[in-house]
């Protein structure tokens, strides 16, 4: 199979922009992008847009103001995971000789408050049995009862990433917070905070793909893709929870994230003891302290050790979300995942500045999207 790199990368800023559409954002991460790795404007085979909330043919839109059609353009919708999905079809496509060059790009304008999907039918949000902070809120509950989770855990995970988002001109919250300032805020549900929700906001990520020793010369910094995987839940386990209201009986069944962890590691030939930086689904506080055990970065029930050892801070073993994660950054679904990428890029090719994990070789990106989409992208040099 051919070996796929990262040949250039693209971001709009996360945050909120009156006045500017989504194609317009995702225009800038696709010029960015392509001027990165050096292509034309024409000069790929093939493009796949992650998006959930930008309409139909929402990539035509983009790559038309570009001049940029006449290509195979792919729409693809994994809620949060879209961006992860489209690398995954991307670099399968190059690695398969499909094609040599492939764009890959995301964008999304979320409507402010708590967001709704399609995903639920009327009758279960209204029932609360939607993807709510009520839902995560007993995602947390379990996890605090199972792991030896405290609120002073929760408000450490959004103190870590918000110390780290300060370094981050991308992102939307570029404050430090203290714990005590996380749990003076709001009560949303308990025991979640609002400064432990991240923010649905706009913003757009792209990637050029290219098989590795092609093309014009530009190497993208010795960057490859190791792996890309997208897994969906196990029947019973809705959205990869398992909450009360999952309706899952046997705890054993194992999550979403964990068998695309699972599957990427496989492919890329590694395992987690091989990771340098982690950026990960950060949705909720708890979310990622959950996310620490499903992907094998520490046993079932260590996370809130994990974070006491001090190891996914920067400097210490397992630096996670030094971007500031989706706390800092907010989330527009689309360019979720590849904004996760572009920072991992920037990791392994060491221009990530204040935020820089020194000697990263591996990088590991990781979002759950509605339906249960886990999507795990390794990144190496």
């Amino acid at each position: 199979m051919t070996a796929v790199e990262v040949a250039g990368i693209g971001l709009h800023p996360f945050g909120r922009f009156e006045g500017k559409t989504v194609t317009e954002m995702g225009v800038a991460a696709v010029r960015d992008a392509l001027a990165d790795a050096g292509v034309e404007r024409r000069g790929f085979q093939a493009a796949f847009c992650g998006t959930a909330y930008s309409g139909v043919a929402a990539g035509h839109r983009v790559l038309d103001a570009l001049g940029a059609t006449g290509g195979p353009i792919i729409d693809i919708e994994a809620g949060c995971a879209s961006g992860g999905a489209a690398v995954m079809m991307a670099a399968g496509a190059i690695a398969a000789g499909q094609y040599d060059t492939v764009l890959v790009f995301g964008m999304e304008k979320m409507p402010k408050g708590i967001i709704r999907s399609s995903f639920f039918a009327p009758w279960q949000e209204e029932a609360g049995l939607a993807a709510t902070p009520a839902y995560f809120a007993l995602r947390a509950q379990r996890l605090m009862r199972e792991s030896g989770v405290t609120r002073q855990h929760l408000a450490g995970v959004v103190v870590k990433n918000r110390a780290n988002g300060v370094h981050n001109p991308d992102a939307m919250f570029r404050k430090e917070v203290t714990a005590e300032e996380v749990l003076a805020s709001r009560l949303v549900c308990e025991p979640l905070h609002l400064w432990m929700l991240c923010s649905p906001n706009e913003g757009a990520a792209a990637l050029v793909l290219r098989a590795a020793g092609g093309g014009s010369g530009v190497d993208g910094g010795g960057v490859r893709v190791a792996a890309a995987a997208l897994r969906s839940h196990l029947p019973g386990n809705v959205l990869s929870e398992a909450t009360p209201m999952s309706g899952l009986v046997d705890d054993d069944v194992p999550a979403a994230t964990t068998l695309a962890a699972q599957a990427a590691f496989e492919q890329a030939g590694l395992g987690p003891s091989d990771v340098d930086v982690v950026e990960c689904q950060d949705t909720d506080a708890a979310r990622e302290l959950l996310s620490y055990e499903e992907l094998g970065l520490c046993p079932g029930g260590d996370a809130a050790k994990l974070l006491e050892e001090g190891a996914t801070r920067m400097g210490g073993r397992l630096p996670v979300n030094p971007s500031g994660g989706l706390l800092s950054k907010g989330e527009p679904l689309g360019a979720s995942a590849l904004g996760q990428v572009v920072e991992l890029a920037r990791q392994l090719r060491g221009e990530a500045g204040p935020r820089q994990v020194e000697g990263a070789r591996v990088g590991l990106g990781h979002t759950v999207g509605r339906g249960a989409n886990a999507s795990i992208v390794i990144l190496r040099r």
